[in-house]
C-alpha cells in the first residue's frame, strides 16, 4: 500500500459517520499535539521485525512504546498499567487478536487499532464490530500506521469520546448507561443496553444477527436470542413496537438504527 497522501487528511479528522442530517449529535474536542505525543502505545505483534519497526516509528514521533508477542504477554502488560492505545495483530500464537479485543471491551474503552495481514472485508467488519477503532493492513507504510494511531488517539481522547447521542426523541448516555425517550427514563437490562449501544454506535449501518451476537454475547450461544432482545428493546423504546421507528429490520440482512423521523 502506498502512503495515503491526500487521504491522510481525511484520516486525521474526527469521526463523522455518526452524524446524519443533524439527527445524531455528539461533541468532539481535540487533544493538543503535545499531550498526544506523550501517549503510551502497547504493540501486540509476534513478528519481532515488524514490532521493532513499529516501535522505531512510534518512538520517533514521541510515543512511549511497550511490546507484547502473545495474548499471555498482553495480559501481563495490561496488568502493569493501561496504555493509551493498543496496536493489535490479529494472528497471534496463542489466541486471536479478535478474542483479545472482545475480552478488552468487557471492561475497558482503551482504543484498539488492528494491524493485520488479513485484510478481507469480512475481517475488517469483524474487527470493527468487536469494538476496534480502526483496522489497517500490514501492507501499509509505517508512516500511515502512525498517522492512524494519531487519528484514533485524537478521536478517543478525554473529552472527545462519544458519550451522549440523540437519535430523534431517543437519548443515550453511553458513560452513565442511561436511556431517555421523549424525556422519560427507560430501564434496560445490561444485555439490552449493550445491544442498544452496538446499534447507536453504528447509526444507519445494517448489523447482522451474527455481528450483534458477537458484540454482545461473544462467540458461542444461540443466535436467536438477538431477535428476542430486539423485541424487548422495541417494547421499551418504540412508540409503536409493531411499527418500529428506531430499530428497523432489514429483511435478509439484519437490523439498523434509524433517526426515527416521522
Amino acid at each position: 500500500m502506498t502512503p495515503a497522501r491526500a487521504g491522510n487528511e481525511e484520516l486525521m479528522k474526527p469521526r463523522r459517520d455518526a452524524l446524519d442530517r443533524g439527527t445524531v449529535w455528539v461533541t468532539l474536542r481535540h487533544v493538543n499535539d503535545e499531550a498526544r505525543t506523550r501517549a503510551s502505545i502497547l504493540v501486540v505483534e509476534d513478528d519481532e521485525q515488524i514490532a521493532e519497526l513499529m516501535r522505531d516509528f512510534l518512538e520517533a514521533e514521541g510515543f512511549r512504546v511497550r511490546r507484547a508477542g502473545s495474548s499471555h504477554e498482553t495480559s501481563e502488560q495490561l496488568a502493569l498499567g493501561r496504555p493509551d492505545l493498543v496496536l493489535l495483530d490479529v494472528m497471534l500464537p496463542d489466541e486471536s487478536g479478535f478474542e483479545i479485543c472482545r475480552r478488552l471491551r468487557r471492561d475497558s474503552t482503551v482504543p484498539v487499532l488492528f494491524l493485520s495481514a488479513r485484510d478481507s472485508d469480512a475481517d475488517k467488519i469483524r474487527g470493527l464490530g468487536l469494538g476496534g477503532d480502526d483496522y489497517i493492513a500490514k501492507s501499509a507504510t509505517p508512516a500511515e500506521v502512525v498517522a492512524r494511531v494519531k487519528a484514533v488517539l485524537r478521536r478517543t481522547a478525554p473529552g472527545g469520546v462519544l458519550h451522549r447521542l440523540r437519535i430523534g426523541e431517543l437519548e443515550v448516555d453511553l458513560a452513565a448507561h442511561e436511556v431517555l425517550c421523549d424525556g422519560r427514563e427507560i430501564a434496560l437490562t445490561a444485555r439490552e443496553f449493550e445491544l442498544l449501544r452496538a446499534l447507536v454506535e453504528h447509526p444507519r449501518q445494517v448489523l447482522s444477527r451474527d455481528q450483534l451476537f458477537e458484540l454482545v454475547w461473544g462467540s458461542f450461544g444461540d443466535r436467536s436470542t438477538v431477535a428476542v432482545h430486539i423485541g424487548r428493546l422495541r417494547q421499551k423504546i418504540e412508540p409503536d413496537p409493531a411499527r418500529p421507528r428506531y430499530i428497523v429490520t432489514v429483511w435478509g440482512a439484519g437490523y439498523r438504527l434509524d433517526p426515527g423521523s416521522r
